[in-house]
C-alpha cells in the first residue's frame, strides 16, 4: 500500500458542504489516483507521467516507478523512456514559434522566455562543437540543467532537423535510463542494507 492510500480512502467521505458537482469531480479524481496506484498498467502510465514533468524527467520517474510504486525495473525503464520522450517533438518543432506568440500575447511572461532562451544558448555553446554526438551526451548525463527537455530546447535554437535531432536526444535519454536504473538499485539496495 501506497501513503495517500487511506487519505484517498478518507477523502472519499469527507465533503459534506460541497456542492454536487464539486463531490463529482473530487471522487472522480479519487478514482482516477486509484486506478494509477493501484493497478499494474495504472503505475506504468503513472510513471510516464511523472517522467513527462520537465526537471524531474526520467532522472525522477525511474526511482519513482520503483521504489515508490514497486514497478519491476524493466517496466520502469521502458515507462520513463515513453514519458521523457513524448514531449521532445513538440518541443523541438514549435517552442520558437510559442515563445514568440507568449512575447505578442503575454509580456508579462517575457523575463520567462529571456530565461529559457537564454539557457536555451549557453547549453548550446556545450553541443555545438561536437553537434549530434554532444546533443546525446548533454542529454545522457542525468544531471540537473540537463535532459531531454532542455536537449530538445538546445536542438530548437541551433535549428537542428528533427530527424536528425530526434534520434541523437533518444540515444541520450536511453543512456540516462540505463545511468539511473543503475542508482536507482544502488540506492535501494544501500537504503535496504542500512535498515537491515
Amino acid at each position: 500500500t501506497l501513503p495517500w492510500d487511506g487519505r484517498i480512502a478518507s477523502m472519499r467521505t469527507r465533503p459534506r458542504g460541497a456542492s454536487r458537482h464539486q463531490r463529482k469531480s473530487r471522487v472522480i479524481i479519487l478514482d482516477i489516483m486509484q486506478w494509477l496506484t493501484s493497478v499494474p498498467f495504472g503505475e506504468f502510465v503513472f510513471t510516464i507521467l511523472v517522467s513527462m514533468i520537465p526537471v524531474v524527467e526520467l532522472r525522477g520517474g525511474i526511482p519513482f516507478g520503483v521504489a515508490t510504486l514497486g514497478l519491476p525495473y524493466a517496466a520502469a525503464f521502458v515507462a520513463a523512456i515513453i514519458g521523457n520522450m513524448i514531449p521532445v517533438p513538440f518541443i523541438v518543432v514549435y517552442i520558437r514559434r510559442i515563445f514568440l506568440w507568449m512575447r505578442r500575447h503575454m509580456p508579462r511572461l517575457n523575463s520567462l522566455v529571456d530565461r529559457l532562451e537564454k539557457k536555451a544558448h549557453l547549453k548550446g555553446q556545450n553541443v555545438t562543437r561536437y553537434k549530434y554526438l554532444g546533443l546525446m551526451i548533454f542529454v545522457a548525463i542525468p544531471l540537473p540543467g540537463t535532459g531531454a527537455w532542455t536537449g530538445a530546447l538546445v536542438a530548437a535554437f541551433l535549428d537542428m532537423p528533427l530527424r536528425k535531432a530526434l534520434p541523437s536526444i533518444f540515444a541520450g535519454v536511453l543512456l540516462a535510463g540505463c545511468i539511473m536504473s543503475l542508482l536507482t538499485a544502488f540506492g535501494i539496495n544501500l537504503f535496504s542494507s542500512v535498515l537491515a
